[in-house]
Order: structure tokens, then sequence, then C-alpha cells
């Protein structure tokens, strides 16, 4: 079964005409760190009642997006978590902010804390977080969670989570100093290439269908020489790349076993906390580059905020040395790292953008009291069809 398939079936996707009529949707991204390192944490941190998914809630009552991406969101397999926050924090007003509802979401199983059963630190063990198909200490840890607005067919929604990071041609294998591959030939055979997962999600929006490519690839540190999480990274970024790039992409196999990439005349937003700065940190140089400058990505002014720039000025460390402009950054991680830009809503052509920015308010500004409950900030976008 081939990707024809899938357009079928995107036949039956509500039209536009079954959505309130707006002249523009905002598409954000959020990396909120609400989650816990024991299996079913989460819930019980939202039932007790919970003051940094107040301030989280807050953020999203204040910008309002139409649709958004949840980064490190625990996921669990009844949805309890995702019912609270909506229910008891963003249902409900907080610190003066409007309610808000999502009637839509999409929340589904991630490769985080997932056992592997292989050693893949090369500590000599098979078990513990290290050693899951994505670091967590319990399967869901850092999950995702997308909340929309418009209607999502989940009947078409395509997941890569289990797609093999050897069956993506040019994959960077991690190796040894002696050049021998790091990773046994049974757990590479077996290695998965998300980190969480790779989901397309086609929405509903009053300007037709769009699909909305959310991940959150693997940080690109905690490693060694070998490399291994700079270099998974780098692949996770490029499957995107490759993925709306639609040239001879079989090898592109989905949870459902359907091959090939995205069609040439669909629509996208490409969301997500990347965990690649281009500019500055960690991550294999030019792997989001190649991604911003993809013949099939709109080009538009860097997402920015006055607040970013202020942090890094207060912070100073590391800051002082980064190339990038701090008014870009969407993440403060403190002097030794310093602020970064990980998090990044992408529209491809066919969409217009009018207007878009890092939700970061300065000292003394309303909301710059609701930061410190993550260390990441929204990114938002409005669009309009083009």
């Amino acid at each position: 079964m081939r990707l024809f398939a899938v357009m079928t079936l995107l036949a039956s996707l509500p039209t536009a005409n079954t959505v309130v009529a707006v002249d523009r949707i905002r598409v954000a991204t959020f990396n909120t760190s609400l989650y816990s390192d024991q299996a079913g944490g989460l819930i019980q941190r939202l039932q007790r009642g919970d003051a940094s998914a107040r301030k989280i809630a807050a953020v999203i009552q204040h910008q309002r997006p139409d649709l958004l991406l949840l980064n490190e969101f625990d996921y669990d397999a009844e949805g309890r978590a995702a019912d609270l926050f909506q229910k008891c924090y963003l249902g409900k007003a907080q610190f003066g902010q409007k309610p808000i509802t999502y009637k839509y979401r999409y929340f589904a199983p991630v490769n985080t804390g997932v056992p592997s059963g292989f050693d893949l630190n090369g500590d000599g063990k098979t078990e513990g977080g290290n050693d899951a198909f994505g670091f967590g200490n319990h399967p869901g840890q850092y999950g995702m969670l997308v909340l929309s607005k418009f209607p999502i067919d989940k009947r078409v929604v395509r997941t890569f989570q289990k797609f093999l990071w050897k069956d993506m041609p040019q994959a960077r294998i991690p190796l040894h100093a002696d050049g021998s591959p790091w990773y046994s030939e049974a757990a590479w055979n077996a290695f998965r290439l998300s980190s969480k997962s790779h989901w397309d999600i086609p929405v509903a929006t009053p300007m037709g269908t769009l699909h909305f490519l959310a991940s959150h690839p693997t940080p690109p540190v905690f490693d060694g020489p070998e490399d291994r999480n700079g270099k998974r990274n780098a692949d996770e970024i490029r499957f995107w790349g490759e993925y709306v790039w639609n040239r001879g992409n079989d090898w592109i196999v989905d949870d459902l076993g359907l091959r090939g990439g995205l069609m040439d005349d669909a629509r996208f937003v490409i969301a997500g906390d990347l965990n690649a700065d281009h500019a500055d940190g960690d991550g294999i140089r030019g792997a989001i580059t190649e991604l911003l400058e993809n013949p099939r990505m709109l080009r538009m002014l860097t997402p920015r905020s006055e607040g970013a720039a202020q942090a890094s000025e207060a912070t100073g460390g590391a800051n002082l040395k980064h190339r990038g402009s701090p008014r870009h950054d969407t993440g403060d991680f403190g002097p030794r790292v310093g602020n970064l830009r990980l998090d990044y809503v992408l529209p491809s052509l066919g969409w217009q953008v009018v207007g878009n920015g890092v939700f970061w308010p300065k000292s003394g500004e309303p909301g710059h009291d609701w930061l410190d409950a993550t260390d990441h900030r929204m990114v938002w976008v409005d669009l309009r069809g083009d």
C-alpha cells in the first residue's frame, strides 16, 4: 500500500467549510517540561495542582495558538494527563488570562523509556534510561502532545516511531575511535531513528489541510567522541528534509507500512524542539541549516524577542561567545551552555507569514514571572493561505 492510499483517505478530512472562517491561524511549539521520572508522576502532579503547569497554561492562554505542539509532556495510554491539563489548567483562568479549549488532540506512544534490550551506551548493562530506544526512565517520559482547534482525522496520521535508523540512506553511523561501529550488529539492526517519534498529522484548517510535522530529536550531548547523540539528532532533523522533498524516497516507511514521503502539493509546518542551533551549541553544524534551506521551506524572518536579548546579556557566560543573534534564542540554559535557538515553527511554501515571535517578555513585563516553569519558550507563527 503506497501514498495514493493516504491521499484517498485525506479526501475524507473535514473541509474548511466545516470550521469557523478566520483570516489567519496561529501555529506554535512549546517545550513545557511537564514530565516526571516516575510512571504516572505527571498525572499526580496535575491532580495535586502544579504551579509550573499553571504558568505553562497561562502562556498558552495568553498567546492562544490554534494549533500547538507540546514537547516534554509525559504520555499515558488513557490520556489522563492531557485530560487534566485541558480541564484543570487550560480550561480555567490562570493569572488573569482567559481560558482556552482545544476540541481536538493527538497523543500517541513515543520511544523514550521503551527498553531496547541492548547495551546502547557501552556501560556493559542493558537496562535503564540510557538503554531505551530514547532516553527515559519510563515509557512515555518526555512525550509529545498536539492540541488543535481544528479537526484531526486520526485515520490518516502517519507515525514513524519504529522507523529504523539503518534504513536511512547515508545514515551517520556512530563509530569507535578505531573505526568500528559503536553499536553491535544486533543493536543497529533494531535501533530506531526517532528518540521520541516523527508524526505527520493532517489538520483541517479553514485554509485547507495543513500537515503538522511534529518531532523532538535527541539533544546532541550526553555522549562521547563517537557523538552518537549528535549524529542521531542530525539524522532525525534530516528525516523531515527528506520527507518533504520527496524524490524517490521509498525507503521512508511509516508504522503502518506505507512508503514514501509527503506529496509535492501538500502544505505543511514542521514544529518542535529540534535541539539544534545553526550557529552555536553542540549539534552537528549544518544539520538545521540544511532543513531551513530546503527547497520546499518558506523563507521568513526569524522569530525573535527582546526578552531573549536581555536574558542573554544578564546571564553572560557562554552567551558572550555565541555567534547567533540572542534575539532569536528560544531557551535559557544557564551561563555554562548559554541561550540557544532550539525550537522551530517552519512553514512550507504555499503559506504567507503575517506575524511570528518568541514569547519571552523582558523583566517587569507581563508574563515574565511565568518563564521559570520551563527552560524553553513558546515559538509562534501566524499564517494565511498564499
